[in-house]
């Protein structure tokens, strides 16, 4: 005979048959499925009334062509990513912070997770609500195109269209990245003297028939697409060009230009998707050595885009797209303050001279100020599969772009520049001692020690070895 069992060993034994018993024709339960990722789109009307100031000029007529604010709302990756391109010179300042509080409050995220980036046209509006406020403090009474009724009604209104998107937001399965070569569109614009100085910039209209003859230079040739797909359904395409986006203006048109125009071509040819463009970095690129300004060649240099445009969705490769696969990173940055602006000298200034044009005394003030106070910009990086897009403030050289590829060869590195404008022009540390506009007092409102700061940050946020 076998000894009793204890009472405690009798328990367990009852126990684990009963868990066994409780197991027994039960199938394992698969895994979770990777959590969805949506896209949500929107478009709003950016153009500026009959009479509103605009950059340079007031606006004389409205035509066919309208400016546009848009952008993609990604949901699904922790809280939502919203990027928006809107057809302005530039949003400086607290224009900037606002327009990415109102898009953040309206998607259901944070500011952080806002990129908000303009193409740069020039017959269109720019926002600076520092500028303004201390326009007003100082008691000065022409605003000009500093005035900001009209800028705050298409923040609210990209607010209203973003909210309502995210109630028809898709499922993304898929995303794309493609590039192509873009032909005869792009130049370097400054061109170099035998002493490596700047002698001659070749501008957006180059009539000189010796300066249009110069080499290309150091340009990016490429547009590079990102895309967003529900099965064979393309549900957004974000393109991303570096170059000044002038064929002509001071027209007192609002238009979009040739990226406008090569945005809208491509719309028509893939109505089933928002095109999304954004400008790279096109600080010392523009179209001059291929424009010289003919009010043909807008549509000329807008068919060139757009061809690129084609191509790069016809090499776009797709693949499977969920949550875990997208990411958001923001590096708030302090950028340093070109020495040749004085406050004090900027306000005595600004009580005598009009505060017109770009770049103003009021916009260096506002820099100044906003620095002084300690602000810093937030540069941020999106991460879908093994592409990565930095988005990154004022009118960044080439060279910063082409770096920031060469950092990480083993993913698709794409770069929408014209952020915060604050800044403005921002050159590479060589750029300011070879002079030219572009690094000059009346441009550049950053020191040459810039360089080493945006690049250290693009290296953090590519995850680059140092």
């Amino acid at each position: 005979m076998h000894p009793p069992m204890k009472k405690s060993t009798l328990a367990l034994v009852l126990l684990l048959l009963l868990l066994a018993s409780l197991g027994q024709g039960q199938a394992p339960q698969p895994p979770a499925p990777p959590a969805a990722v949506k896209v949500a789109t929107f478009d709003v009307d950016a153009t500026p009334p009959l009479g509103a100031a605009m950059a340079y000029d007031p606006v004389k007529r409205l035509d066919e062509l309208t400016l546009r604010c848009r952008g993609v709302v990604i949901l699904g990756a922790d809280k939502p990513i919203v990027l928006c391109a809107v057809d302005w010179i530039g949003i400086a300042n607290e224009g900037h912070d606002q327009f990415r509080e109102v898009l953040a409050h309206a998607a259901g995220t944070t500011r952080e997770r806002v990129a908000v980036n303009t193409l740069h046209q020039h017959d269109a509006p720019g926002c600076d609500l520092t500028a303004e406020r201390l326009i007003r403090n100082l008691g000065l009474k022409d605003f000009g195109r500093f005035e900001s009724t009209f800028h705050r009604e298409v923040m609210q209104r990209a607010a209203d269209a973003v909210k309502a998107a995210l109630a028809s937001a898709r499922p993304a399965t898929h995303y794309g990245w493609g590039t192509a070569a873009v032909k005869e569109v792009a130049s370097n614009r400054r061109i170099l003297g035998p002493d490596g100085k700047v002698r001659a910039v070749r501008y957006t209209a180059t009539k000189d028939p010796a300066l249009r003859a110069e080499p290309e230079g150091v340009i990016d040739p490429e547009v590079s697409l990102l895309s967003f797909w529900e099965g064979d359904r393309p549900l957004a395409l974000l393109s991303y060009y570096a170059c000044h986006p002038q064929s002509y203006y001071r027209m007192g048109i609002p238009s979009p230009d040739f990226p406008g125009i090569a945005r809208f071509i491509r719309g028509q040819a893939v109505p089933e998707a928002l095109h999304v463009h954004f400008n790279g970095a096109g600080g010392n690129i523009g179209a001059g050595k291929y424009n010289d300004g003919a009010k043909e060649n807008r549509l000329v240099l807008a068919q060139r885009l757009a061809d690129g445009m084609k191509q790069a969705l016809a090499e776009t490769k797709k693949q499977p797209l969920t949550a875990k696969d997208v990411g958001w990173e923001a590096l708030p940055v302090k950028l340093p303050v070109a020495a040749h602006l004085k406050e004090d000298d900027l306000v005595k200034d600004l009580k005598t001279e009009p505060a017109r044009g770009y770049v103003s005394k009021a916009d260096q003030l506002a820099w100044v100020v906003r620095c002084k106070a300690g602000h810093a910009i937030d540069l941020t990086c999106l991460r879908v599969g093994d592409a990565r897009v930095l988005h990154l403030p004022g009118e960044l050289f080439v060279e910063y772009q082409l770096a920031a590829k060469k950092m990480r060869p083993d993913l698709k590195v794409g770069m929408a520049a014209y952020g915060d404008y604050g800044p403005a022009y921002i050159g590479t540390t060589k750029a300011y001692d070879e002079g030219g506009y572009e690094t000059g007092p009346r441009a550049s409102n950053v020191s040459p020690e810039v360089e080493p700061v945006l690049m250290d940050a693009m290296k953090q946020l590519l995850g680059a070895k140092k």
